[in-house]
């Protein structure tokens, strides 16, 4: 089950989010930032 959150972002933040999705490597900006926390735990949790 996926939860809606609402987040406050740099602007030059959501710029490099758009870029990434306009580059084909993700799909919308829940993807891209459901990516990146998946990563930031991986590191956190000494997985990588």
């Amino acid at each position: 089950m996926k939860h809606k959150l609402s987040v406050t972002l740099d602007e030059n933040l959501v710029y490099e989010i758009l870029r990434a999705i306009s580059s084909g490597k993700f799909r919308n900006k829940s993807h891209v930032v459901e990516y990146a926390v998946k990563k930031l735990l991986e590191v956190e949790n000494g997985r990588t």
